[in-house]
């Protein structure tokens, strides 16, 4: 799967201008059409388009978003993905849904993409070791392929599991991780407006060391449960395991709601430090917000849990 690049290298949007269309954008003054446009490619899926309602912030710039990463499939360093995933082939590409579903079988991430409509939307992420970013993010809601997957009435979690190949990601050859990485969501939260299923950033295709072809991303998480590379998508009756709870059950739980008033036990979660212009122990740090700010859409499907115990 591949998005289509049919303009030159000199019409690509510059960054400076990507982030002042959307402060027109948010101000009223043009619309997300004018924007789309102007991107410097075209999709052979749908054509996304922009929701800004959830966030619009300073954006991290491209390259730091794309050379700052998590993903242990290709390395423990930050730089090690960007170095690491470049010859990674993610095309073709299929995704194996099982489980309690009606709808499942092994299928073309391109023509399942097709059945759904793309949307580009600015999320605030946060990694576990309290930076964060700004991205724009291209995908589709989970819950629309969720709807597709038409799960039984006895599905109450979808489960996700990330390609297991160590000749293409030499992080598989150790034993940091129970690989295949494997991450997992309630039913309600995959099926909340937050959660995206992401193809691209930054108005191109997602490159290899984010997560490429498809990733979720759940942005009250603040960085957890983004699974990459996905090729497997299970609907369960009962709770399951994800990577971190298996590594480490005393510091991570299922849900991964970063609580910013509970301490992780082997540092303060009360603040993060926002990447932008490269990563700096000297970038100023920022209070972290419950839920990441977005507790208006998401708060509602915790309440009366202890998020202190059910971490």
């Amino acid at each position: 799967m591949k998005f289509k690049n049919t303009h030159k290298d000199s019409q690509t949007t510059d960054e400076s201008i990507y982030v002042n269309r959307r402060k027109l954008i948010k101000a009223g003054i043009i619309g997300s059409a004018s924007l789309l446009a102007s991107n410097s490619m075209a999709l052979s899926l749908p054509k996304a388009t922009e929701n800004s309602e959830f966030l619009i912030d300073e954006l991290t710039s491209e390259k730091d978003a794309t050379t700052y990463n998590n993903f242990y499939e290709f390395g423990l360093s930050k730089s090690d993905p960007v170095e690491n995933a470049k010859d990674f082939k993610t095309e073709p590409w299929t995704v194996e849904v099982d489980g309690l579903c009606e709808n499942k079988g092994t299928f073309d991430l391109e023509k399942l993409i097709s059945n759904f409509s793309l949307e580009e939307r600015i999320y605030r992420m946060r990694c576990v070791e309290a930076w964060s970013m700004v991205i724009p993010w291209t995908g589709f809601k989970l819950a629309d392929l969720i709807k597709y997957c038409k799960p039984l009435s006895s599905a109450k979690y979808v489960y996700f599991e990330t390609l297991y190949d160590p000749k293409q990601m030499p992080g598989q050859k150790g034993r940091s991780i129970p690989w295949p990485y494997r991450e997992g969501l309630r039913m309600d939260e995959a099926m909340n407006e937050l959660t995206l299923m992401a193809v691209g950033m930054y108005g191109k295709q997602l490159p290899n060391q984010n997560g490429a072809p498809l990733r979720l991303v759940t942005p009250w998480k603040y960085g957890f449960k983004g699974i990459k590379s996905i090729v497997k998508i299970k609907f369960l009756d009962k709770q399951p395991i994800n990577s971190w709870q298996a590594i480490a059950p005393q510091e991570y739980g299922f849900y991964a709601n970063v609580n910013p008033e509970v301490d992780h036990p082997r540092w303060s979660q009360a603040t993060e430090r926002r990447i932008t212009g490269g990563f700096s122990l000297f970038n100023s740090r920022i209070k972290t917000q419950m839920f990441n700010g977005y507790s208006d859409y998401v708060a509602s499907m915790y309440k009366g849990m202890d998020l202190t115990k059910l971490y």
